[in-house]
């Protein structure tokens, strides 16, 4: 296999980095980022707490260092959209985000919306298309995606429930690291199945040590909460299962990886993630480096 000549951008989750605001941003630009991914649902940069006078300060300080936002992060946490009665909330939470990644230049806000279930016809499936759809047509009604982030089931399983919805609004933020990790799925097949629906990457890296139920890694509504449960998510927690690792360290190939996606022409950012590790900063730093020598 040829290596392929990347030309994305590459962006960086600015909280992987875990300084202050505008100092992460500043570090970001001086690694040779090209944008920034930013988490916007808690603290200062949530829509509720962050007002117009912040909001063009941040853009005007991003113009002037040059780099650009790649996407917002508005995950939710929980079980996603997987609880009716918490989900108006949820979705008029989302819609805010969506019109703050507006207003700082991206139409992209990335999330995990829950393990979507195998079967349809179960009232946590019902209530996942629900308020996916009307985001879904929320977002294409301001030429925006809500993108979830793949890893939690199988890629045919998610492009099943997002073949479902009305639009293309809610659609696909790639991880190949979740997909080796947690359901072992292969990420270059992810990418050709999914590949009407990526318009946004992580690029993060990570080893499948032993299989896991992704239930235990994610959650899921009424799953669990016995003593074998909170074991084997202890277990989860502590590495024995997964570990996500440096760039090139884990079983994540990025030669076909960033080969897939070009074959299917993704011209979005590679934003890396670093979720893990006792220097951030170093590794993210190596991550530039190693994504550059695919450029």
């Amino acid at each position: 296999m040829n290596t392929v000549k990347l030309s994305n951008k590459i962006g960086v989750m600015v909280d992987s980095l875990r300084l202050p605001l505008y100092e992460g941003l500043k570090a970001c630009k001086d690694m040779g980022a090209d944008g920034v991914q930013i988490y916007a649902v808690e603290g200062g940069m949530a829509p509720e707490n962050i007002d117009q006078v912040s909001r063009k300060n941040l853009k005007s300080y991003l113009d002037s260092i040059g780099l650009e936002i790649s996407a917002l992060c508005g995950d939710l946490g929980g079980h996603g959209f997987q609880d009716a009665e918490q989900n108006p909330l949820k979705v008029e939470k989302s819609k805010r985000i969506m019109d703050l990644a507006a207003e700082l230049g991206t139409n992209i806000v990335t999330t995990h919306i829950g393990i979507i279930p195998e079967g349809r016809d179960s009232p946590i499936y019902e209530a996942m298309q629900a308020a996916c759809d009307e985001l879904a047509v929320y977002a294409r009604s301001m030429n925006a995606y809500f993108a979830i982030e793949t890893g939690p089931e199988p890629s045919e399983r998610l492009k099943s429930f997002l073949d479902n919805l009305s639009t293309n609004g809610v659609s696909v933020n790639f991880d190949p690291a979740n997909m080796v990790m947690v359901t072992g799925d292969d990420p270059v097949d992810g990418v050709r199945l999914l590949k009407d629906y990526i318009v946004h990457t992580h690029v993060k890296d990570g080893k499948r040590l032993k299989p896991s139920d992704p239930r235990d890694v994610y959650g899921f509504l009424g799953y669990g909460g016995g003593t074998d449960h909170a074991k084997i998510a202890e277990m989860v927690a502590s590495g024995e299962f997964f570990r996500e690792l440096p760039l090139g360290k884990g079983d994540v190939d990025f030669e076909a990886y960033f080969n897939a996606l070009s074959e299917i022409n993704y011209q979005g950012y590679l934003t890396i993630e670093r979720e893990v590790g006792h220097n951030p900063i170093s590794d993210i730093e190596d991550a530039v480096g190693f994504i550059n020598k695919f450029r």
